[in-house]
């Protein structure tokens, strides 16, 4: 099915460059896939990070769970492939999921090697190992309970940096610089960056020339009203992508982490995440009037993959006349002084809001949590263009398929940053024929103002529910921002990320029309369930007049 889309903006406007950089690789993003991927470039490699705030800013550091690998004698790797195929709904690429549970459990061993303090086993043997949603054994190895991220983002930073990575923060990736290879085939040979002061006001422009550049700007938690991701993860590096005129795929499978603390119906932005471990430990979702919400939904209860558990409480929620339409309850009372000592940072969190875990039920609801789909990569990171690597979130590798398998997000990111990494310092892109030049859009872009638009109208729209109608006033909303973009705004952080919100939300509600099923984190209530002939991905490509073009569909998505 076809719908048309206004025009997005296809280049972010800035002042003119003053300054130009050559480097052998350049990374966009600082969270644990970028990080990794500079650190194994080095030393063959002259490695800069581009980061638009410092380096701890994004994702990695927020997650709570931890990294899942196959470390117990009594697991196995065909057991974490069958749980990662079952979370998948049936869209994921088995020899993508095979590939990367054989090698988590080196990557944890690396990290440890880099000096990461993860929990240690009761005996000593080992990291602990706790469980969380969608996985049959205990395998999701943990750091100071519910820090691991934290952790990583430390323990990696620090190796970067004494390893060499050059790091340049408060600096915004604008758009690729596309060339042509010696074939006459495209070749992304740069990007064009804007450094700024600290309220996100330009400073100046320049170019960074790169034989690789390797995109690892995370996800696009930030297009909606409410979610787990902390400010910085705007969807840039799809933006990016789609505007160089490179496929993305999967967009429409956004995952909402079940259990986000419920602050208030007026609450917007990042929300504290309550982490599935929490119900690892045997914690229970319930109505606010008591009654258990997972009994018969799943054979795996309140350990069930986490687009079962979503749906479960928007449904709960939407049986509700009264105080429950906004929110439902986590029971961790049996912990009851063990669990700020489990889970100090949620504790913390929740005293903040007047809760005390150890007495009170937490009130949850789901919020935006993890973009399954992305910029088509194959787990080494490459893509259908020379030049350009993608690795982490931001990338859709076949190994997520419909919805992620929890805690298998940041173990990808540090097998995928280490393999591009590992393969670049072996070999670089050839040089390219031409070096291409900055592109030049028509000026146009979003308001500062228009975000906080363009997020509610997905957190009513394409949230965990989605009807027909709501799709339709999304784009309706959205087309409207679109075609109200234009060339007087001044440029600035704040600018570009509306930008970028807007362009990823459009392609997220292109994508969720075009899906006429419910499947994975994809749920739409005029379809009960997955159909056969939408047993494949979506796939979406932006012209070069800022129109996004007619979804195709692909069996995988290799690129």
């Amino acid at each position: 099915m076809s719908h048309p889309t206004a025009r997005l903006p296809t280049a972010l406007a800035a002042p003119a460059g003053t300054w130009r950089k050559r480097v052998d690789v350049l990374i966009l993003g600082s969270g644990a896939a970028g990080l990794a991927a500079g650190l194994a470039a080095r030393p063959e490699r002259s490695v800069l990070l581009v980061t638009k705030d410092v380096l701890s800013a994004g994702s990695t550091a927020w997650a709570q769970g931890g990294l899942a690998a196959v470390l117990d004698p009594g697991d196995s790797i065909e057991e974490h492939v069958r749980d990662t195929l079952e979370a998948g709904a049936g869209l994921c690429d088995e020899a993508v999921v095979r590939d990367l549970c054989a090698a988590a459990p080196a990557a944890i061993h690396q990290l440890i090697a880099l000096g990461a303090r993860f929990d240690p086993a009761a005996d000593g043997a080992g990291p602990a190992l706790t469980r969380e949603g969608g996985h049959s054994r205990n395998r999701i190895v943990h750091s100071q309970g519910d820090k691991s991220g934290a952790e990583v983002q430390r323990t990696l930073d620090q190796a970067a940096v004494l390893a060499g990575v050059q790091v340049m923060d408060h600096a915004f990736a604008l758009d690729l610089i596309v060339g042509r290879d010696a074939a006459g085939d495209p070749q992304v040979t740069g990007a064009r960056i804007a450094l700024t002061d600290e309220t996100g006001r330009v400073v100046s422009t320049g170019v960074v020339h790169a034989r690789a550049v390797v995109m690892a700007t995370g996800g696009f938690g930030q297009v909606f009203a409410s979610t787990s991701n902390p400010p910085a993860v705007t969807g840039d590096g799809v933006a990016m992508c789609l505007r160089a005129g490179l496929p993305v795929a999967d967009v429409e499978f956004v995952q909402f982490h079940p259990t986000v603390l419920w602050l208030s119906a007026e609450a917007r932005g990042q929300q504290p995440l309550i982490s599935e471990a929490v119900r690892g430990e045997g914690a229970v979702l319930r109505t606010v009037d008591g009654e258990r919400i997972m009994p018969g939904v799943h054979p795996l209860e309140d350990m069930a993959p986490r687009d079962v558990v979503a749906a479960a409480i928007s449904a709960a929620m939407a049986r509700s006349t009264g105080p429950g339409r906004d929110h439902v309850m986590l029971d961790a009372t049996h912990m009851g002084a063990r669990f700020a000592e489990r889970f100090p940072g949620i504790t913390e969190a929740c005293l903040a809001a007047g809760i005390d875990p150890a007495k009170d039920w937490i009130p949850v609801a789901p919020a935006a949590h993890y973009a399954c789909g992305g910029v088509v990569a194959d787990l080494h990171g490459r893509t259908a263009t020379t030049g350009l690597f993608c690795v982490g979130e931001t990338a859709c590798t076949g190994l997520h398929g419909a919805n992620r398998l929890a805690s298998n997000s940041l173990t990808e990111s540090v097998v995928g940053g280490i393999r591009v990494g590992i393969a670049l310092a072996d070999e670089l892109p050839g040089r390219p024929s031409d070096a291409g030049a900055p592109p030049e859009g028509d000026g146009a872009m979003c308001t500062p103002d228009d975000v906080a638009t363009v997020r509610a109208a997905m957190s009513r729209h394409v949230g965990v529910m989605r009807t027909p109608d709501g799709l339709a006033e999304a784009t309706r909303v959205l087309d409207g921002v679109a075609d109200a973009a234009t060339a007087e705004v001044e440029p600035s952080r704040a600018a570009w990320e509306a930008t970028n919100v807007l362009t990823v939300a459009r392609a997220i509600v292109l994508s969720a029309l075009t899906r006429e099923e419910s499947r994975g984190c994809h749920r739409r209530t005029d379809v009960d369930g997955p159909r056969d002939e939408w047993h494949h991905h979506i796939r979406l490509v932006m012209d070069p007049s800022g129109a996004l073009a007619a979804p195709a569909v692909a069996d995988s998505v290799a690129p």
